[in-house]
């Protein structure tokens, strides 16, 4: 059975910095396109970041870019999101997903595309 399952979430002040991992078992992550989504409290879920079998392309929410690093380690079976200069807004429930295609990256840039996704690690941005 595919899982996925998020750590690294905590309480944080503003300006810093996360580090969250998202470990996969039950299939390989090599030849999936993956992508991290939040929902914060009261709002729908959002798309912030993704990147593609191979790490050859990366996707970014305008609202994170430059902020959030997306990386995986395949060997690992291990997707990662680093989080910096962290900001209220950014409190969210943070959810990894796998994509429903193997190997095409283009068919992974809609969000409903995710079938298979982890129960979310959150993070609170407050002073």
């Amino acid at each position: 059975e595919a899982q996925l399952v998020e750590s690294g979430g905590g309480l944080v002040q503003p300006g810093g910095s996360l580090r969250l991992s998202c470990v996969a078992s039950g299939f390989s992550i090599t030849k999936y396109g993956m992508s991290w989504f939040r929902q914060p409290p009261g709002k729908g879920l959002e798309r912030v970041s993704g990147i593609s079998p191979g790490s050859s392309d990366t996707y970014y929410a305008d609202s994170v870019k430059g902020r959030f690093t997306i990386s995986r380690d395949d060997a690992k079976n291990t997707l990662y999101l680093q989080l910096n200069s962290l900001k209220a807004e950014d409190t969210a429930m943070y959810v990894c997903a796998k994509c429903d295609y193997a190997y095409i990256w283009d068919r992974c840039q809609s969000d409903d595309k995710y079938y298979i996704r982890g129960q979310g690690t959150q993070v609170t941005v407050s002073s």
